[in-house]
Formats: C-alpha cells, structure tokens, sequence
C-alpha cells in the first residue's frame, strides 16, 4: 500500500488512475491531432493544446471518481461495470459540451473533443480489461498469514479479503481446531510460511503472554519476512483505529497524535479562509433561504446550540433551523432519525444540500471551529458517550470542523454505535493530521454535499 496525505491507498488503485488519466490525455491528444491533421503542432504549441487537453482529462477523471470508479469497494461484476463505465463517458461527455458552450477556449475545438471521446470509449473498455488480467497475477499479488484469534483476527481477515488490495490470506491460525498453544501456532505459521511462501504476517493475537511465537517470528523477520501489528493493519485497510483492544501504550508510543505549531498556524489560516471564501459564495444564497424558512414555519431563522470544542471547553454553534421551534420540547437533547417528523419541509432539503451548516463558517472565523475536524457534539451526548466509549475524550484534543474524515467515510450517526465507529474515523484524523490530509477531506467534502450522501 502506498501512503499519500497520510491515508494509504492499494498500489492498484493508484496504477488504475495513473492509466486511466494515460489513455484520457491520449484519446484527446489523438483527437486534437486528427482535427488539425495540418497545423497539429500550431494548435498543441501556440493555442494551448497541451492545456486544453489536460483541462478535458481533469474533467474526465473528476467525474470518474464522483462515480466510484476508483474506488476498490465497488461491485466488480462485468455487466455493472460496463453499465458504470458507459454512464461515466456519457456524464463526461455531457459536462464537456457544457464547458465547451460556456467557455469553449478552455477546451479543444469540438471535433477534436468529439473525437476524443469517441476513441476514449473504446480505450477505457481496453485498458479496464488490461488491467483486470494484470492485477490477477500471482507476480502482483502478496501472501499474508494471520496469526491471531478472535473477532479482531476475523475482522482483519475479511477485511483483506473482501477490499481488493493486492493480497492473498493464505492462512491464518482461526482455521484451527483444538486448543492453541504457542508451539502449535508456530509449527502451523512456519509450515504455511515454508508451503506457500509468505511475504507479510500480521500479529492480531488477543492475548500473547505465553502464546506469542517469538523466536519464529523473529527468524521470519530476519530472513525478509515483514511482520506487523493488526492495529496498524486495520487502520491502513480500513481509514480507522479500533477502540476495542486498543492499549494507552500504542496512542503513546506510535507514530503521530502531533500536531506542531506550524500546522496549526497553517491549518487556522487555511480554515480562515475557506470559510470567508465559502461566506462570500453563499452570500447571494442567504435571503431565499431566510425567506424560506419564516414562510414554512413559525420560529427564528437562526438557532444556536451549546457545543464541545478543543480541550472540553463549550461554545455556541449556528445553523439555520431546520426542526420545529419546540422540536425539543418534551424529548430533551435527541440525535436526529431516518424521516424525523420534527423536520420542517424546507429543513429537509436544507439537511439534504448542507446548506443548513453555512451559519456554522461564522464559528470558524470566530476560531471556534475549524473547517476540517470532528463534528462538534453537544455537552449532555459528550457526557454520556465518554462515560460508554473508550477514548471519546481524544477527540476534543483538535478544533471541531464543519466537515471531517468521519464526515466524508461515515454516514450521519444516530445510535451509540454510530458515534463508537465515528470516533474512530475521528482518532485516526487527529493521529495523521497533516495540510494534504485537511485538502483531501475537503475534495471529497464536495462529492459528498453535490451527490446528497450522508445527510439526515
């Protein structure tokens, strides 16, 4: 796996892409070529082709990916494939004719755009076929052993069985029956090692005093062997830390959970200015909305609710109401559920399109917030969910952001499960906090709020 951002990525993803965008700039390239079969080098040099033509292929690969084509979770059958590839040229066709009505000299004279996706059609479907043999061989694929038991062990197992990430359990000591002592578990991981030529063993054992085979392990290591812990495992597979098993020594002695002062100053400057950018563009959106909102129902336009942010300490948060004035009135403090009768009319799609949250960028310019971050809880759920949760506390060692990991990898949380898998989106963000992890979340903050995903 390959590490950008702080998140890691299968290295086949990454070669998806980086083909994929090949075979988008040279079906342009092509088209631009056939078009100006006379004067190609005139309108590649001196009318910005090259530019023209990798503005086409950004446009291309952005709505790929708004699409899941890039993502490894995806449905893999060949018939849905097909269906998600057509309808993926077809969106993209469409977005360039606008651009190219809009603003045709950002692009490529329409033949040669025409052309280009006419051959992209026919290149995509090759190069998907090429790399669906490539990725199936055995040269390309590593072989893991997973020595552990248990539900941690078995998740980790299917986790890397179900995510298409290069790899291959070709065994693991759950398969055993009887009792495991340590020289069974060592015999059966040196036998699988000698039989089938294992390239990584992940350690997801509950309890190693007495079974942990260390000099095996430790012979392993030294002959080229690589033997890593499954905490980290899940958290590179998964986008997470698990809580469950999870020891104070690891958070104390791993990698991460700090953030300089320089990363600070620059993520407060970078949140500044998102949010007086994002106070700007809505600005033209603020009366329909106001106007909206007092015709629907009776009640202020505006609420405010106390909130958790950095270090414990509370604040007030702003969103444009969306629920009943007394929506709280007999219920006390309730997360929102699926088809809450609360919900006014216009709230609902003020939830849906997010823009229910854009009072919420005054809090970031008042330093309260950040613009990436955990969600901000409110006082009386903290108290609770700390009392239930290991760890929930960690979570306020960072400003609350309007949007963050657990935002954009989680959906809209409404049960204590819900905010025990969140938390640990949230842990994983402030241990790999970093600028390019803050600009992903924002990039894939977009895709979230224009398809409508996660919302209540």
């Amino acid at each position: 796996m390959i590490r950008l951002f702080k998140v890691h990525y299968p290295l086949r993803t990454l070669v998806l892409l980086a083909g994929e965008a090949v075979v988008v700039w040279a079906s342009f390239l092509l088209g631009v070529l056939w078009r100006n079969r006379d004067d190609s080098w005139l309108a590649l040099n001196a009318e910005g082709g090259y530019l023209k033509i990798l503005a086409a292929t950004a446009i291309i690969l952005l709505i790929s990916h708004w699409l899941d084509r890039y993502d490894a979770g995806t449905p893999s059958g060949w018939v849905e494939q097909a269906f998600r590839q057509l309808l993926a040229i077809g969106l993209a066709a469409l977005a360039l004719g606008v651009v190219a009505l809009l603003l045709p000299a950002y692009l490529p004279a329409s033949g040669a755009t025409v052309m280009g996706v006419v051959l992209l059609t026919v290149l995509l479907f090759f190069w998907r076929a090429v790399y669906g043999w490539l990725v199936k061989q055995p040269f390309l694929r590593e072989r893991i052993f997973v020595l552990g038991t248990g539900e941690r062990a078995e998740r980790l197992v299917q986790g890397l069985q179900k995510r298409e990430l290069g790899v291959d359990v070709v065994g693991w000591t759950g398969n055993l029956d009887g009792e495991l002592t340590r020289e069974r578990m060592a015999a059966h991981l040196m036998d699988v090692t000698r039989e089938q030529g294992v390239h990584r063993v992940i350690v997801a054992l509950p309890d190693r005093r007495g079974t942990l085979p260390v000099t095996e392990l430790l012979n392993l290591r030294l002959s080229g062997v690589k033997v890593e812990e499954a905490t980290s495992w899940l958290e590179k597979i998964t986008g997470r830390i698990e809580v469950e098993q999870l020891h104070p020594s690891w958070l104390i002695f791993s990698e991460g959970f700090r953030i300089s002062n320089w990363l600070q100053a620059v993520r407060r400057v970078l949140s500044t200015l998102a949010a007086a950018v994002g106070l700007v563009v809505a600005l033209p959106l603020l009366p329909f909305i106001m106007l909206a909102i007092v015709f629907d129902s009776p009640g202020p336009v505006l609420y405010r609710q106390k909130r958790v942010g950095r270090a414990g300490g509370n604040f007030y948060c702003y969103k444009f109401r969306t629920m009943r004035r007394d929506a709280e009135a007999d219920t006390g403090a309730t997360w929102a559920t699926d088809d809450d009768p609360r919900i006014t009319r216009i709230g609902r799609f003020l939830r849906a399109s997010r823009l229910d949250e854009i009072p919420q960028l005054w809090c970031v310019l008042k330093s309260d917030m950040a613009f990436v971050g955990p969600r901000p809880e409110r006082p009386e759920f903290v108290e609770w969910l700390s009392r239930e949760i290991p760890y929930y506390g960690v979570r306020h060692a960072v400003r609350p952001g309007i949007t963050g990991w657990a935002q954009v990898q989680y959906k809209y949380g409404n049960t204590l499960e819900d905010a025990r898998e969140k938390l640990q989106y949230d842990l994983f963000y402030i241990k790999n906090a970093s600028l390019g992890l803050d600009l992903l979340i924002m990039f894939q903050t977009i895709k979230i709020v224009l398809l409508g995903r996660g919302a209540q």
